[in-house]
């Protein structure tokens, strides 16, 4: 399979070698870390402000997300279902380093989520002389809607599941006399943080993914539709796994987008079918 892809790599460009591909794609790579290293060095030097205003604001009672969602409540009529307990937490580190290592891991997190499109850039670049003019027809725009989900996801994460899920980690009481306090670490709130941004990034690239897999003829809207019973199951597992906390409202509210999300999927694995379909006919005729 690699070797067909350098193979319909090499006739969209000059003959090149299989050393050549690697030595491009190591170029690639390296003005992707480049990148990367750049924002990390930013956000490194600001790194104050980068946390008490961005990384801890799941965490912050103040924290935009908790009044948004309660006067969302209120809109719904749904009273205060939506309006989450403060959070009254002070993070600590075990270790001497500790603070300054977190700044490192923030730095580089950060830095990837910024440089996303210009890292998927560079990925497409590589990519995209091994694809047929049929394939990148309906391209055009393709780094905008991977950027857009990835963003869209990365926000979702942030700003509705972080507030719901650090919420209740942190007012879930073991002891009904509530002798355990929640002394978090900050390498365990940069974990599940990271998690929960990155994760729901990922999650939602299911549309872009169904229409690449449908223009490379790997599905058919008929087939996303039989599979719908079994993409529920995965999204249920995959929303469990994205969460941290198991109480049930996460999960829904991780559960309801990427349902929604499928079924996007499945509306423009649709229109890519039937423009391919189209093209067919055309051609034939």
């Amino acid at each position: 399979m690699a070797s067909g892809f350098f193979e319909r790599r090499s006739k969209g460009k000059a003959e090149m070698s299989f050393i050549d591909h690697l030595e491009e794609l190591r170029w690639h790579i390296i003005r992707s870390v480049i990148a990367i290293l750049i924002l990390a060095v930013i956000i490194f030097l600001n790194i104050q402000w980068v946390f008490d205003n961005i990384i801890a604001g799941p965490v912050n009672p103040h924290f935009v997300s908790y009044k948004a969602l309660c006067d969302f409540s209120n809109w719904l009529h749904l009273g205060d279902a939506l309006c989450l307990k403060p959070i009254d937490v002070n993070m600590q580190t075990t270790t001497f380093g500790g603070q300054f290592f977190s700044s490192f891991s923030i730095a580089f997190v950060g830095g990837f989520i910024g440089a996303f499109p210009y890292i998927f850039w560079e990925f497409w670049r590589f990519v995209k002389p091994a694809l047929k003019p049929s394939e990148l027809k309906n391209t055009r725009f393709i780094i905008a809607f991977v950027s857009f989900f990835f963003f869209l996801g990365a926000a979702f994460g942030y700003f509705i599941l972080g507030p719901f899920t650090f919420n209740f980690l942190t007012n879930f009481q073991i002891s009904a006399q509530n002798l355990v306090q929640v002394k978090p670490t900050i390498n365990d709130y940069l974990d599940n943080l990271t998690n929960l941004i990155l994760g729901c990034g990922i999650a939602f690239e299911l549309p872009v993914l169904a229409f690449a897999l449908t223009k490379i003829g790997l599905i058919t809207p008929s087939f996303l539709k039989r599979s719908r019973k079994y993409a529920i199951i995965v999204i249920l597992i995959v929303a469990a796994v994205i969460t941290p906390s198991p109480d049930w409202i996460s999960q829904t509210i991780v559960f309801i987008p990427l349902f929604g999300l499928y079924e996007l999927g499945v509306f423009v694995s649709g229109r890519a079918y039937k423009a391919d379909q189209k093209r067919e006919m055309e051609e034939w005729s």
